[in-house]
Parts: C-alpha cells; structure tokens; sequence
C-alpha cells in the first residue's frame, strides 16, 4: 500500500502548494520515492481521489473541540459537524470563533481538544498563526470527498482502500531537534542556522533517532530537495510520511486501529503518534 505524507495549505498556490511525499516501509525503514506538488485544492482532490489505495498523514486537523461545539451549539456528530462546518465561510468561522475567545480569560480564550497538549500542537479553532481552522475547513471536506476513511472518526462507503490519519509533523520535529526552527516562509528567516536545523533533521531521521524506531532512506537528489527548501514543506511532508508509515504498521491495533488510542474522542479526533 502507498504511503504519503501531506504538508497542506488551505490556499494553495504555484509559489507555496500542497506538498505530498510518497513512500513505503518495511523492516522499520520507510523509503522516500518522490514529490507530488498541487497548486490547487481540486487538483489536490482529485489525485487523492484516483489514486485507489494509500494510508496518509495529513497536517491539518481532523476535529473541533467539543467544548467550542457544545458552547456554539454546534452538532455532536463528527459527520454531522463537518458538514456544518463547510456550509459556514471564512468570515463567519472567524467572526464566531473570535466572539467566543473574546467572552473568555486570558490565558484560556481557546478550547483545546484532548490531543492538543500531548502533541503540543495548536488548537484547531485557531485561525491565524496558524490557520488551522480554515485548513480544517478546506481539508476534511476534500477527504471526505476523495472516499478517504478517517479512523475513529469517519468509515467511507467505498471501503478501507484510502485512510486518513492526522499528521503533525511538529510533534516529530521537537522531538529530533527540541525547538529549533528549521523554516520559515519569509526570505529575512531563512538563515544559515535553520539550514543547518534542517540537516541535523534529516540526518535524525536518516538515523532513526526517534520513538518511533523508523529510519527515513533518502536519495541523494531528494536528500537535496528536503534541505533546500527553506520554507520546510517538503521536509515536513516527509515527516509526516513517517507518521503514516508508523501508524500503517499499527493498523489492526485495537480500537480505531492505526496507532490510535483505544478510545478517542469521536468528536475530536487524534494526532497520530501523540
């Protein structure tokens, strides 16, 4: 089965697009094969769409926090909230969820979702610095869309041939390098030193330094593609890539299987290898 890791924009653009790394593992080694780039959200769409078998990690949410829902009266029901979500645009997710911090004391104007804290990663109602939100919005649709299963979370009526599993490829990063930054979108950021981050990187995962005892095998040329993008999003596909290939070697665990724990949230969602 293909494995892909997806660092994802909710914009997508020539110059910053979906970046898709392809892969597969075995024997605790996951092989990098190559790129996909998408400028475009139904190009994006459709390939997932064709491509009939694969496990993926994606960076974006999966799942709001139930505490926001229940506070907006939102539904309950995963399937139900999705489509809820998609009806609303970007001004009113914004506008909604910018009412609800601002009734709220410092220090907790966000709700957080159970795998927030585990993974360190930032609430999903978030919508600037990260917008996770709105990647939120423009990504779970597309899935859904695509025939793609989510474990725990959404069983597609085409089968188990496509499976989603939320990637965040922070969560590995720190755990190789702690808090180095190692990209940055703007050119002033992209320094000598996060260059340098990006290399004990890729050397950690070349290795298989982390928990998750997988060992990344890069070819020369790809080696080269992962470092000189200093806006990381191939490196960060990459990592999620792992992710997938970890959570693909754990698929008939119990519960939603895939690494995931036994009882998740069905609201929520989980990172996988939180």
């Amino acid at each position: 089965m293909r494995l892909i890791g997806c660092d994802f924009s909710s914009a997508p653009t020539s110059r910053k697009p979906i970046v898709v790394a392809l892969g597969s593992s075995g024997d605790g080694r996951v092989e990098l094969q190559g790129f996909e780039c998408f400028a475009s959200l139904d190009d994006w769409t459709c390939w997932l769409a064709e491509t009939p078998q694969w496990v993926g990690a994606f960076d974006f949410p999966f799942g709001l926090p139930r505490e926001l829902c229940v506070e907006l009266g939102w539904p309950l029901e995963w399937r139900s909230l999705m489509s809820h979500y998609a009806a609303i645009d970007r001004p009113q997710i914004r506008d909604t969820f910018a009412a609800f911090c601002a009734a709220r004391p410092a220090g907790s104007k966000f709700a957080h979702r159970a795998t927030d804290r585990p993974a360190g990663s930032s609430p999903s109602m978030k919508w600037v610095n990260p917008p996770v939100a709105y990647m939120l919005h423009a990504g779970v649709p597309r899935l859904i869309a695509a025939g793609a299963s989510l474990p725990g979370l959404h069983v597609a009526s085409e089968g188990g041939g496509r499976i989603a599993l939320e990637g965040y490829p922070g969560l590995l990063a720190r755990e190789l390098i702690g808090r180095r930054s190692y990209k940055s979108d703007q050119l002033a950021g992209q320094t000598a030193e996060r260059r340098t981050a990006r290399d004990d990187l890729l050397a950690a995962l070349e290795r298989g330094a982390s928990r998750l005892e997988l060992r990344l095998a890069v070819s020369d040329d790809l080696r080269e593609r992962l470092l000189a993008d200093a806006k990381g999003d191939h490196i960060d596909a990459a990592l999620c890539l792992v992710q997938a290939a970890w959570g693909a070697a754990r698929r008939t665990s119990e519960g939603p299987g895939y690494g995931l724990p036994p009882a998740i949230d069905p609201l929520e969602g989980w990172i996988v290898t939180a």
